[in-house]
């Protein structure tokens, strides 16, 4: 039997082992299924292209072999050491990689084209060239978000004067010098495509820079697109059909989520990507909120009203990831519950640092998926919620993104915890959020601050609700 035909076939149980897993990762309660059946055929589609016959040459699998070992373990490590607060970072290194994956082969076949070792049409060098440009933006834009994740970088430090205007500019001259060297052919030289690639990683940077705040979910969704769409460039450069499956569903899913995230956020993608959350707004909390004045609650006092209420609606947010407190706010739920008390959570989408941040900690958690309401359901059951419990979350149930055209944020939809009777706000201190504005909910009068961290603070509500 022809080897060829057994690698086609490896390549479409690959194919068929990744929209299978991706069907399943679409309900919580067959995701972890799916993400093994994505695994497999993922190794299924690598055994095969190691006995592809290639046009010249044999295989060099002391290479091959010895980038997938260093490739493994480097990956497994990662993979048992990354906590859940790292879990968008980690995302945008993987999406890094990708791009540069796609760089670092375009840059070989150009290379090889140029020095005369091969041919290549026409469609080949703008495969190329396409290469170069998406995953050099996928490559520095997300090694960027990653900084900005782990906060080594501010929002606001690279950010030029007239930055959008730099950016267009950046990018029509990268179009223009694509366009040229496409028609010069195999007269334009390696040397204009390395500048190619240079301005491309260069704009990778400039693209994300001025985006911050509660947009860097929509921003990593986005770069993980591109890094789909990466991986698709190297598929048809290398006339791989897995590879171009794979790239195609990525970027198709990546872009999918990024226009339904902007819808959620009542946001256009270019907006977003011209004025990004976090880019210096002065937004104040108004006078009038409660006169500005900060009213506390005692723990013993935050565990009768829970206790004793008939319906709480915990919302969700960063602070919850960076204490890992959603075990124990998994148990007071259990504890409410069994005193007839109605919980559920309120997601808001682009809560956290990455698309479905909060579902997959409250996931980690145990938390039965029905609980969790979206922005919609939310805002509809808070109008009849006694407590709403805000969990590290702050510029999500932000009123000034409703009230404040001066915010930042305005015109975000929010959850509206203060439609709750009473709203509990689980904060560390008074620090702004991650889009750097002030929160009137804070000074609101029918909300109450319980501070200290996330995790010690709910271990403490626990203490307090079993000696009731």
């Amino acid at each position: 039997m022809d080897i060829k035909f057994l690698t086609d076939i490896g390549f479409l149980i690959g194919s068929i082992g990744f929209v299978w897993g991706l069907k399943l990762l679409s309900s919580p309660d067959s995701a972890r299924r799916g993400n093994a059946i994505a695994s497999i055929g993922m190794a299924v589609a690598i055994i095969s292209i190691l006995f592809a016959p290639l046009d010249k040459g044999d295989n060099n699998y002391l290479w091959v072999i010895g980038g997938l070992a260093v490739g493994a373990v480097v990956g497994y490590i990662m993979a048992i050491r990354v906590k859940m607060t790292a879990m968008p970072q980690m995302v945008s290194i993987f999406n890094g990689l990708g791009g540069a994956c796609a760089v670092l082969i375009g840059m070989v076949e150009l290379r090889h084209f140029y020095s005369g070792t091969t041919a290549m049409t026409g469609g080949q060098i703008a495969i190329s060239l396409s290469a170069l440009f998406i995953g050099g933006i996928a490559f520095t834009g997300s090694i960027l978000a990653w900084f900005k994740l782990e906060e080594w970088i501010r929002d606001n430090a690279l950010v030029l004067p007239k930055h959008s205007i730099f950016n267009m500019v950046l990018l029509a001259v990268i179009l223009a010098l694509g366009i040229y060297v496409y028609i010069q052919d195999v007269d334009a030289g390696i040397g204009l495509a390395a500048i190619f690639m240079l301005l491309s990683l260069v704009y990778g940077v400039s693209f994300v820079v001025p985006i911050g705040g509660a947009d860097m979910p929509v921003v990593i969704s986005l770069l993980n697109s591109f890094s789909g769409l990466s991986a698709a460039s190297a598929g048809l450069i290398y006339g791989n059909n897995f590879m171009l499956v794979g790239g195609i569903l990525v970027g198709a899913s990546g872009t999918i989520l990024t226009v339904l995230m902007c819808n959620a956020m009542n946001r256009s993608l270019l907006n977003v990507l011209i004025g990004g959350f976090g880019g210096g707004g002065t937004s104040t909390a108004k006078k009038g909120t409660g006169d500005l004045v900060v009213k506390e609650v005692s723990l013993n006092d935050a565990a009768i009203q829970l206790y004793y209420s008939g319906s709480v609606v915990i919302v969700p947010g960063y602070g919850l990831a960076v204490a890992q407190a959603q075990k124990v706010c998994k148990e007071i739920d259990d504890l409410l519950e069994s005193n007839g008390v109605d919980v559920k959570y309120a997601i808001h989408p682009v809560a956290g640092r990455m698309p479905g941040h909060m579902n997959v900690l409250l996931a980690e958690a145990d938390v039965p998926y029905p609980k969790l309401l979206d922005l919609e359901d939310a805002n509809d059951a808070l109008k009849n919620t006694d407590i709403a419990v805000i969990v590290g979350a702050n510029d999500v149930v932000n009123p000034s993104a409703l009230d404040d055209p001066g915010s930042p944020i305005y015109g975000m939809p929010v959850l509206r915890v203060w439609d709750a009777k009473n709203v509990i706000v689980l904060k560390r201190s008074m620090r702004s959020g991650y889009a750097g504005i002030e929160n009137p909910l804070f000074f609101h009068e029918r909300t109450r601050m319980l501070f200290g961290d996330a995790k010690d603070t709910l271990s403490k509500l626990v203490s307090e609700i079993k000696n009731l």
